[in-house]
């Protein structure tokens, strides 16, 4: 009979959810989901000037990461223009190389990478 027993409150215990179950899928159903994207860009530029140890070489450093930190407050705003109803940036990275040598111009090679969430329009 313990089996019977546990038959039976298995099948009113199933009766029992199975109404809320529904319910709350038919509820997430009815209501509109915004569409999340998630959206990156990379970018590639030279910076030519002093590539050395002193201070005007430091300086160059900076002035190329803050170009990478600008470009990546202005793509959530252009973002916001043409898709998104809202932007988060999520990363943001940058890596200043060194050039130097006798064929190519002195300078740092910056190469950067943004990642941002949005919510369409």
């Amino acid at each position: 009979m313990p089996s019977f027993r546990n038959a039976i409150v298995a099948s009113v215990t199933l009766l029992l959810a199975a109404p809320a179950v529904a319910q709350t899928v038919g509820q997430a159903s009815g209501q509109r989901q915004e569409s999340s994207v998630r959206i990156q860009t990379t970018f590639n530029f030279f910076v030519a000037g002093p590539s050395g140890e002193g201070e005007e070489a430091q300086k160059l450093r900076d002035k190329a990461r803050r170009i990478v930190y600008e470009m990546a407050a202005r793509e959530c705003d252009l973002l916001r223009e043409v898709l998104a109803k809202d932007c988060r940036m999520e990363s943001v990275s940058s890596n200043v190389g060194r050039q130097y040598g006798q064929q190519q111009p002195e300078g740092y090679t910056v190469n950067g990478s943004v990642n941002f969430q949005i919510t369409l329009k």
